[in-house]
């Protein structure tokens, strides 16, 4: 079915999946200070929605015939609300990068199915950035 390109990049993106959902929850947790209050809500709905990614991609990646990884990418929280938010518009951009270039593979592939769900991913991965963004004022 899927090329081992194609099931390794997957089993890279459930790992940062599962990395930033843990990430940002703990930052959800550790956040103090004025400013934090209105991030901290965010937060927690974005982490959520990063472990529904990782869910779907592995229940994929196991449909093709590979063997979804239980291993987050390192895990990064960051001492302030700002380092923070810094580290998230980062796994934000990473991420972005990384499913485009699974969108191609699954293409080239005629993988639609995999295709389509990166889409969809890529779009959430999007406003999550955009909402990071949007807490640093940029």
């Amino acid at each position: 079915m899927a090329s081992k390109k194609l099931m390794d990049l997957m089993n890279k993106a459930i790992a940062r999946e599962l990395q930033v959902s843990i990430q940002y929850m703990w930052q959800h947790v550790r956040a103090t200070g004025v400013e934090s209050l209105e991030v901290t809500d965010k937060l927690k709905k974005i982490a959520i929605t990063e472990m529904k990614h990782a869910e779907e991609i592995a229940e994929r990646l196991d449909y093709l015939g590979g063997e979804p990884t239980t291993e987050p990418a390192k895990i990064t929280v960051g001492k302030n609300l700002e380092e923070m938010i810094d580290l998230d518009i980062k796994a934000e951009e990473e991420a972005i990068g990384l499913y485009k270039q699974i969108i191609k593979v699954a293409l080239e592939e005629e993988d639609y199915t995999t295709k389509r769900l990166f889409e969809e991913i890529l779009s959430h991965e999007e406003e999550h950035h955009n909402d990071f963004l949007t807490m640093k004022g940029k």
